[in-house]
């Protein structure tokens, strides 16, 4: 099992109910594939640094999961095939980046 992170970015004319069905669309299909999630993060409307698909900002999420390395193809797939994402990035975390990832976790867990 690797350990991955993915951020996602959708559409911003999208209404609450879909971004929810959206995300759980993305989170179901992991968990069935033998993915753990280990962590969601909604990071809400930004601004991006440049216009995609003539928008100005977009809805941010973020997944921690571990997956084998089997799932990644066909869930970059269901990426590109959902017109409410934007844009998406998948990587595979190394033993540093995962320490970072927890440390930033707890960290925004005393914040709240």
């Amino acid at each position: 099992m690797n350990h991955y992170e993915t951020v996602f970015i959708l559409n911003p004319v999208l209404s609450e109910t879909q971004i929810e069905e959206t995300v759980k669309k993305f989170e179901d299909f992991l968990i069935s594939k033998g993915a753990k999630m280990v962590a969601k993060e909604n990071w809400g409307l930004k601004k991006l640094a440049y216009a995609i698909q003539h928008k100005k900002s977009g809805f941010y999420h973020l997944f921690e999961f571990t997956a084998p390395g089997e799932v990644i193809t066909p869930y970059e797939q269901e990426f590109k095939r959902e017109e409410r994402v934007m844009r998406f990035l998948t990587v595979k975390l190394d033993k540093h980046a995962i320490s970072w990832a927890e440390r930033r976790r707890v960290k925004l867990q005393t914040k709240a």
